[in-house]
């Protein structure tokens, strides 16, 4: 009766944001006037605030933007000996991280991924983990929305020869406003109440506490509440401290385990509000919103009844699967939190995935596997299900022999070609990384466990990078430079060769002129359009992964 109190107030608060946040994000990216603040930053930056770009140049941008803050990031860690609250390894001092670990952390939190192949308590001083880390978990997700709104903008542009003609926005206004006037805000707000909460924030490098045998330990502190916050409202995912928000100075109780659940569904939930307030029918967002609900609530209750219901004597004879879960939040607070985490690309983590049954890690896979739009990240879920529902569509169009339409624009071949490298490019990296962690030699060295579980945790790891999540079983050592530049590689394809593909579909649609609806024209502001969209990201995602899962949690599940 607890997890479901849980998920009841859950929906509650998703509920009563739904609307407000939505609308206000609607608002944010259609706002012709600027904010005094912005302007200042335009005029240090050099930005014409007043010029909208092309797909190519606001895809230049992304890409130039992405790539001088994993530059950046990566020489924050590489001279972090040099800078102040360098507490690190227990000292006053921290040291340089090594260059692959570097590059691997700098790709992770700019990729929006936060996969963490060190423990940060000991590796990274608070100057990183504030001016990098945090930063970036702003940043990251602000670049996704951004992507996602870009798309929007195409889908409710009407086309034709003007002087906005072809223009998607402007990436740098819209970076800003949605750092200024969205993820600052909500992260202010959501700090406060973690530290109300009882989550820590210190500048203080630990305090030393007595042992019942009279020695003494030293815990580490840092200023968790205000990453915690980032972390989880951008879907990012990178704690802290070592055990993410198993940790109880990042999640030390039922409420902020709840709010920490509450922060990540938030922007996802409330941006499909925003897109059909932006397209002028706020119906298609209510039919994004229920596919979104649809899987979440899907895969909830299976993975809810694995671990209710586990198959091993030991989790039978202790009445349900505890082993590797916080008993401050049980059974369907760990479940509630892995599985919310894996549909939103956060990666966060409260419990131990590799102690989860196979057939409830399997869903915790499977979720990512899906392209994460249950409910997906912060945009990325947005513009994942949005390319997923044009491939509906255009299966729709050939099983009744028309040219499909969405939202008024006719798909061609080119829209077609551009949603399906979108998702063909993170199975791609998925199955390769997989198969060559598993085919070269010394790689298998890497793993604690063999079998079916020790296949499941190399492929959980390739599907959390290419998904842009970061959480992992945790069984598996990624320290080697196969690992760390193998994953760091997967993030980056799997977050910009789809975040190109968004933006060429979206510099397509722009310029088609919307026509109205006919006799032969798909109704997609239903129920039968929903299950379509459902049914289609569930098809895909067997169809590519059926074989790799079968080998890996399935036949674990069914051992």
């Amino acid at each position: 009766m607890a997890g479901v109190a849980q998920v009841g107030l859950l929906l509650v608060l998703l509920a009563a944001s739904w609307k407000p946040l939505g609308d206000w994000m609607a608002r944010v990216y259609t706002d012709t006037e600027h904010w005094r603040v912005e302007r200042w930053i335009y005029r240090i930056c050099r930005v014409d605030a007043g010029s909208g770009q092309r797909a190519t140049t606001y895809a230049a941008g992304v890409l130039g933007f992405s790539f001088v803050s994993i530059v950046l990031l990566y020489l924050l860690q590489r001279l972090q000996p040099f800078l102040p609250l360098g507490f690190g390894r227990g000292t006053d001092d921290a040291d340089t991280v090594s260059p692959a670990m570097a590059f691997n952390t700098a790709v992770s939190f700019v990729t929006n991924t936060n996969w963490q192949s060190y423990v940060p308590e000991q590796v990274l001083g608070h100057t990183v983990q504030m001016v990098g880390l945090t930063t970036q978990n702003v940043l990251s997700a602000v670049v996704g929305m951004a992507v996602a709104i870009a798309l929007v903008r195409a889908f409710a542009a009407r086309g034709g020869d003007g002087a906005d003609a072809g223009r998607l926005g402007n990436f740098w206004v819209d970076l800003t406003r949605g750092t200024v006037r969205i993820m600052v805000p909500l992260a202010v707000v959501a700090a406060v109440v973690l530290v109300a909460g009882g989550v820590v924030q210190s500048l203080r490098a630990g305090v030393d506490v007595t042992n019942v045998d009279g020695s003494t330990h030293t815990l580490p502190l840092a200023p968790a509440a205000s990453q915690e916050a980032v972390k989880e409202l951008g879907t990012n995912g990178g704690g802290i401290f070592n055990a993410n928000s198993a940790h109880p100075f990042e999640n030390p109780n039922p409420f902020t385990n709840v709010f920490e659940i509450f922060l990540m569904l938030l922007i996802p939930v409330a941006l499909t509000r925003t897109f059909g307030v932006m397209v002028g029918q706020v119906r298609q967002g209510v039919v994004l919103l229920s596919v979104m609900g649809g899987l979440w609530a899907l895969f909830l209750g299976l993975a809810w009844l694995a671990e209710a219901h586990p198959n091993g004597p030991a989790a039978i004879a202790a009445g349900g699967a505890m082993e590797g879960k916080e008993v401050r939040f049980g059974v369907a607070g760990s479940v509630l939190f892995a599985i919310s985490t894996t549909g939103t690309s956060t990666g966060a983590v409260n419990a131990m995935h590799d102690s989860l049954s196979g057939a409830a890690g399997g869903l915790a896979m499977l979720n990512m596997l899906l392209g994460e739009v249950a409910p997906g990240g912060t945009g990325s879920g947005l513009y994942g299900l949005l390319v997923l529902s044009i491939i509906a569509v255009f299966l729709a169009g050939l099983m009744v022999g028309r040219t499909p339409e969405f939202l008024g624009k006719k798909l061609g071949r080119r829209e077609v070609t551009y949603a399906a490298v979108s998702i063909l490019v993170m199975p791609t990296f998925v199955l390769l990384g997989a198969g060559l962690a598993i085919a070269l030699p010394g790689t298998a060295d890497a793993l604690n466990n063999d079998g079916a579980h020790g296949f499941s945790e190399v492929l959980y790891a390739w599907a959390s990078a290419a998904n842009n999540n970061g959480s992992a079983f945790a069984g598996i050592t990624v320290t080697s430079d196969f690992f760390q530049a193998g994953l760091g590689v997967a993030m980056l394809f799997g977050r910009f060769v789809q975040i190109l593909a968004v933006l060429a579909l979206a510099g397509s649609l722009v310029d088609r002129r919307r026509v109205p609806a006919g006799a032969g024209t798909l109704p997609t502001d239903g129920p039968l359009f929903a299950g379509l969209v459902g049914g289609t990201v569930l098809l895909v995602s067997a169809l590519t992964f059926f074989p790799a899962l079968a080998l890996g949690p399935i036949a674990e599940a069914l051992s």
